[in-house]
């Protein structure tokens, strides 16, 4: 079974993102913020991220760029979640190894396309 961590300041997001994932196969881990997505990927590797942007604590982007520079091997697909739409913004996610974004609000079948394309559903 694919392990998805989800990484959100929002209780309200990550009970319908697992929802979501979870019926879509994947066991679900959670975190508030990057420091605790960080712990958690030191400790067990997930296959998916879906990463919120702004958060208090360390950021997407912050925690994005700390991922990638842990040891290769395992390396999860991100998709990062955001209510921001301007081009410079998914572009520096992107640049900074996202594999795919979703836009906020989110419902199942965005969520199931997205993970189709980064060859997760």
């Amino acid at each position: 079974m694919k392990h998805c961590l989800i990484v959100d300041d929002s209780a309200v997001i990550r009970k319908v993102a697992r929802r979501i994932l979870e019926g879509l196969g994947f066991r679900i881990s959670e975190a508030e913020d990057g420091a605790q997505a960080l712990d958690l990927c030191r400790r067990e590797m997930p296959d998916a991220v879906l990463l919120d942007w702004n958060m208090p604590v360390m950021d997407g982007y912050d925690f994005l760029r700390a991922l990638r520079q842990m040891p290769r091997g395992n390396e999860p697909k991100v998709v990062f979640c955001t209510t921001e739409n301007d081009v410079a913004h998914i572009a520096r996610a992107m640049h900074a190894g996202a594999d795919e974004y979703i836009m906020k609000p989110f419902d199942k079948e965005i969520m199931t396309a997205k993970f189709q394309e980064v060859g997760l559903a």
